[in-house]
């Protein structure tokens, strides 16, 4: 019986031992309060906490904690905040005849003797402690934020700040380069603006101008300062209303004619407003050549013409006046038969060429004019040992619609032979009147 006591007596010395292990370390704070006429205040003060860890990793769970101050004395043991986790701090209220009367807060740092008011006191929103503490979240860590970055552009080797943003050919931005004026193309080169430079040609225009000639009721013509280019681009208004061309005048040039039921009467004005070229100035109006397709061909060893490269020229976009260039390179690997090539124009073979079997290349270019009545032809082709052969004639084909230009090669004995369409081009050089 006395063993099993002092075995009970052992085990709650342990216990509370332990508990005692378990209590976070306290700071005392004691101090006297006065009011401002010199005497000592008396009321209440609620001290108030949320939840944080001590500096010796205890939990404190949110409360708070009511002291009565009689004749002003304060004294109350408090966990230390500014060794606590981020954040932790005391919200004092003192009341005093059922009134608040202030708050304040508290920062409590660890001691061992007791502080005052004024070591405890910091400006409301003030927390003093450790550092926050931050976890790095990786890029792993949020679900399909790796598929989404992938998918988003990123910057390239020539990336640069106040630059016209492009897109290189692996898909990363890139900063535009060339000079600050410089116009940038869809396909992200740069060049001066204007002629060849990737801005486009702007035309001259003339606005309210009076052509020359007397107003008298008698005289028909009148000169302009320059020939309207396009012609359909001349405007002539008598007394403000807008004249037809071809029922009011005719243009040839730079010279108005009028009709003699339109003569301008004496008192009338005259005005014209046109666009023209002036060939003084090439960067005024003269248009840029149009790279309608420029690309390689396929291969073939068949016996038979197959189509390796083809370019379509829409509806609507060529008219009378244009030309067009069409440059071509075949090649052939192999030495035990001969190649052929043959080119359309929509309907039109403008040319059909073969080869013997030593030659390697086979190279040419193709002219077309256009004019109302179709497409005039010339070609020039020509090999490694292949002469040069000329040829001349004319398509009818309609090209207000569209219209094919077909590439087309085949092995002439066909078998392991095979011929290639290097590359090929087709540039339409647009219809431009000048003076």
């Amino acid at each position: 019986m006395h063993g099993f006591r002092q075995w009970i007596l052992a085990t709650a010395i342990a216990v509370l031992a332990g508990s005692a292990w378990a209590q976070p370390t306290l700071t005392t704070v004691q101090d006297t309060l006065y009011k401002a006429d010199g005497t000592r205040y008396s009321g209440t003060a609620v001290i108030s906490w949320t939840s944080f860890q001590s500096g010796d990793s205890v939990p404190v769970a949110t409360q708070q904690v009511t002291l009565q101050v009689v004749n002003g004395v304060l004294k109350v043991r408090l966990v230390p905040t500014t060794t606590a986790s981020p954040g932790a701090n005391y919200t004092v209220n003192y009341s005093s005849q059922g009134k608040l009367q202030f708050s304040e807060t508290w920062a409590v740092p660890p001691s061992s003797t007791p502080l005052r008011i004024r070591d405890v006191r910091v400006s409301t929103g003030t927390v003093v402690g450790p550092p926050a503490l931050t976890t790095p979240i990786y890029i792993s860590d949020v679900s399909e934020l790796t598929n989404e970055l992938s998918a988003r552009p990123q910057k390239g080797s020539g990336f640069a700040p106040s630059r016209a943003a492009v897109l290189n050919f692996g898909g990363q931005i890139d900063g535009a380069s060339g000079n600050p004026g410089d116009c940038v193309r869809v396909d992200g080169s740069s060049g001066p603006c204007g002629g060849g430079g990737g801005g486009g040609i702007l035309p001259i225009f003339v606005d309210g101008e009076t052509p020359a000639g007397l107003v008298n009721g008698m005289n028909l013509a009148f000169a302009l300062n320059f020939a309207p280019s396009p012609t359909a681009s001349l405007e002539v208004y008598r007394n403000g209303i807008r004249m037809k061309s071809g029922v009011d005048f005719t243009l040839s040039n730079k010279t108005i004619t009028f009709f003699v039921a339109a003569a301008p009467q004496t008192g009338d004005i005259l005005t014209a407003a046109y666009r023209y070229g002036d060939p003084a100035n090439p960067l005024g109006s003269f248009t840029s050549a149009q790279v309608i397709c420029s690309s390689s061909g396929t291969a073939t060893s068949s016996a038979t013409l197959q189509r390796l490269g083809s370019c379509t020229i829409p509806a609507g976009v060529l008219v009378a006046g244009d030309r067009i260039s069409v440059v071509f390179q075949y090649s052939h690997e192999g030495s035990t038969s001969g190649v052929g090539g043959q080119i359309l124009w929509g309907g039109t073979a403008v040319l059909s060429r073969s080869t013997g079997t030593s030659e390697t290349y086979l190279g040419g270019r193709i002219e077309l004019g256009l004019h109302g009545a179709g497409a005039a032809w010339n070609t020039e082709s020509w090999g490694v040992t292949s002469s040069l052969s000329n040829t001349i004639g004319n398509a009818t084909d309609n090209y207000s619609a569209a219209i094919l230009v077909d590439f087309r090669g085949q092995v002439l004995a066909g078998g392991a032979d095979t011929t290639t369409l290097r590359s090929f081009s087709v540039v339409r050089y647009p219809a431009q009147v000048n003076p």
